[in-house]
């Protein structure tokens, strides 16, 4: 019966108009849906996890029952084609309709060839290499069975302390809404292949703006500040045509996210017209109990009034929407909305011409789309455009490949600790190289490479229970201190590196403290005694404190987490093969106590310069430390020198042409980017003392000069009202332009 229903009815609509599709797409689903029962709709808005990858609550161990019953729509976190092979056969073969279904997992930053972590990735400030990498990513995923990807997130994160800081593209919006479109276009692309994906943005929304940092944790802010500094990213990505949304775990204006109708319905399907589906995090109608909303049965009601239409995990939805449709408490027509837009992706997605399009390649077929040559050069090419060079007294950097280097440090020798947080089906370990190996190779018959581990990564308290780097060997202190100074005394140079665990960040993995483990800082300071280089490789998922280290080491490079070929990428920038060309889109603090920290802040009453040496009483600084952090947003050094000529302005009505001269004025190619900004200096409401509005990537061969001009329309200087209404105010702007968030030229113009 299936296969004669997908001839008939699900003809694949390639080539045809949107009109058209739209059409087709709707006469199927209008068939489909008059022979389905109440309890087939609700079967399809029920999400389960299938047992491969944990991410919280209990597995499900009844789950070919539910598919068998009708009463399951989508599956997450099963991995391995023939897997969902067997899932889908039950699903389109053993049930009365046929219905296939949607298999879901979390494919962050590659399903086998693993790019930087999304945060790493930001710093490219490269949007078309991050839609190239998700279009590998998806086809990756799609040689393997997955369907719908749970990314892009897209949420502002100004707070260091928050773990999932390092899935997302930084502190700005508008630099997070451009990656969220290339996401969106590099997994969906247009559905019209076998290896389109469908992406799922999230977390809507807030989620980053959590209080201290602290996972799940409430969240209360203005609706000025929602449209303006959160909201950009959502609203980007749902411009691009994401096909489907995942509500987020926090509360929005007392409400929860999952069941907050000024948020899902007012602001995103009809301000924003999202016309996609709506999934809610990992058993997030269950804990809305915790939050104080009642029990299951009243917050699934919640749930489906405010327009979520799938349940993931809390089966909230399979255990009650049949009774409350009986009791009138929701409508048949809530329940037949949702069965749609769910139905709806599927047919997007080309499940109902082909159920197990996704899962029906041989091993020699699926060999020529996962973890490739091809596919690992595009990420080594990429991985070496997210490395942020901070520091680079006496061009230390980059290394001759004939010396001795003593590489020091926990993250030296590690293959799963160069990945980072959600990498649930990387390669085996031993398929890509470590650090250490890839130096080894690098300096083959020129040089040396002298390892040692050194000391633990962290003092083994909580993080140790929590299962924090058990890719990191636990070594005896004293003997690993003694063999890591043994070979730095022989060593022409010394290559630390140390950080964070890749575990460090994501996920539940807060922090309270940003500086580097006091066991590494113990270990750094002695080595530092040695009067030899010293080359620090911050491995980090989140902005980090070192305060120490930028007074005391000469070169400082943050690497973050790289994936698979971050071993040989590092190599290629460390030896100068490459020139490092990343730039900070988080603010590095000074100190903790600083966050959250972030460099498009609000002005106050009574302000202190950034870097204002002379604490100032009644003003707004501290006692400690200046009001700036240690390395601003838009930071980033080459192994060359940029000249920034004099900065020009034109105007013609309410479009601004910013343009500057740029110059290479070292001794070899590079990369910088030109970031504008502006400031509006008096309105109804108060504005950021600076917010990003352009920018653009630059490469110079030695010598090379070019004109750069950054072009602002009247959106790039408006912004939104608290309806969420995008205005233009007539007045006086600051246009700014400069290689980072600090070190910028300005004119002020007036515009009317």
């Amino acid at each position: 019966m299936w296969r004669r229903i997908v001839l008939t009815i699900a003809v694949v609509a390639v080539g045809l108009s949107s009109e058209a599709r739209d059409k087709k797409m709707d006469a199927f689903i209008g068939k489909l849906m008059s022979k389905m029962t109440l309890s087939e709709k609700i079967g399809q808005l029920n999400l389960q996890p299938g047992g491969d990858v944990s991410t919280g609550g209990a597995m499900d161990t009844e789950l070919s029952g539910l598919i068998a019953r009708g009463e399951l729509g989508a599956v997450l976190n099963t991995v391995g084609r023939d897997k969902i092979r067997a899932m889908q056969q039950i699903a389109v073969e053993k049930t009365r309709l046929g219905i296939p279904l949607l298999v879901g997992l979390d494919v962050i930053h590659g399903y086998q060839t693993i790019f930087p972590i999304p945060l790493a990735q930001s710093c490219s400030w490269n949007p078309a290499a991050i839609e190239q990498g998700a279009r590998i990513a998806a086809e990756e995923a799609t040689s393997d069975g997955i369907d719908w990807t749970y990314s892009p997130m897209v949420d502002i994160a100004l707070d260091a302390r928050w773990g999932r800081i390092a899935e997302g593209n930084g502190e700005d919006p508008y630099l997070g809404g451009l990656i969220a479109q290339a996401l969106v276009r590099g997994y969906q692309g247009d559905f019209s292949s076998v290896h389109n994906l469908m992406a799922c943005l999230k977390h809507y929304a807030l989620y980053g703006a959590v209080e201290a940092g602290r996972d799940y944790n409430t969240v209360d802010m203005s609706h000025l500040r929602m449209f303006n500094q959160y909201f950009p990213p959502y609203k980007a990505a749902v411009e691009a045509g994401v096909g489907s949304v995942m509500t987020s775990f926090n509360l929005v204006d007392g409400q929860h996210a999952t069941a907050n109708r000024w948020l899902l319905d007012d602001v995103l399907r009809r301000s924003w017209g999202f016309g996609g589906f709506i999934v809610t995090d990992y058993s997030s109608i269950a804990e809305m109990t915790s939050h104080g909303f009642g029990d299951l049965k009243h917050n699934t009601e919640l749930a489906m009034k405010a327009g979520t239409d799938m349940d993931m995990c809390a089966r909230g939805y399979v255990q009650h929407l049949e009774a409350l449709v009986k009791e009138g408490k929701i409508s048949k027509k809530m329940v037949d909305d949702a069965c749609r837009r769910v139905l709806e992706a599927k047919y997007m997605v080309g499940l109902f011409d082909d159920p197990y399009r996704h899962c029906n390649m041989s091993d020699a077929e699926q060999a020529q789309h996962l973890f490739t040559a091809a596919h690992r050069q595009v990420a080594r090419d990429f991985t070496a455009e997210t490395f942020v060079l901070l520091k680079n007294e006496g061009q230390l950097l980059p290394l001759r490949k004939d010396a001795t280097i003593a590489l020091i440090g926990p993250n030296g020798d590690t293959t799963d600790g160069l990945l980072g947080t959600w990498c649930v089906s990387r390669p085996k370990s031993d398929a890509y190289p470590t650090l250490r190996q890839a130096m080894e190779h690098a300096v083959e018959g020129r040089g040396k490479v002298l390892f040692a581990q050194g000391c633990n990564i962290a003092p083994y308290g909580r993080m140790r229970q929590a299962g924090a780097s058990w890719y990191i060997p636990e070594v005896d202190s004293e003997k690993a201190h003694r063999e890591a100074m043994e070979a730095a005394a022989k060593a022409d140079v010394i290559v630390c590196a140390m950080g964070e665990g890749a575990d460090y960040s994501g996920e539940s993995h807060s922090r309270v403290t940003l500086d580097l483990p006091e066991t590494q800082m113990t270990l750094l300071r002695d080595l530092a005694t040695l009067g030899k280089p010293i080359v620090l490789l911050n491995f980090a998922g989140r902005p980090t404190v070192m305060s120490w280290e930028k007074a005391h080491i000469p070169a400082i490079m943050n690497v973050w987490f790289g994936g698979t070929e971050m071993g040989p990428a590092l190599c290629d920038v460390l030896f100068g093969d490459k020139s490092p060309s990343g730039h900070l889109t988080v603010s590095l603090p000074q100190h903790v106590g600083q966050e959250p920290l972030y460099y498009n802040h609000l002005n106050t009453g009574r302000p202190t310069a950034d870097y204002d040496p002379k604490f100032r009483n009644y003003s707004s600084n501290y006692f400690e430390v200046t009001n700036g952090p240690a390395w601003p947003f838009g930071f980033g050094l080459s192994y060359t020198t940029f000249r920034y000529g004099d900065l020009q302005v034109e105007q013609q009505g309410r479009t601004v042409k910013a343009t500057v001269s740029l110059t290479n004025t070292g001794e070899r190619e590079g990369t910088e980017v030109v970031q504008c900004y502006i400031r509006d200096i008096a309105c109804r409401y108060s504005r950021p003392v600076k917010e990003l509005k352009g920018f653009e990537r630059v490469t110079l061969r030695k010598g090379e000069t070019k004109q750069v001009t950054i072009t602002l329309d009247e959106a790039s200087l408006s912004y939104y009202d608290m309806q969420g209404r995008l205005f233009f105010e007539p007045g006086e702007f600051d246009i700014m332009v400069g290689g980072n968030s600090q070190d910028v030229q300005t004119k002020r113009i007036s515009v009317e």
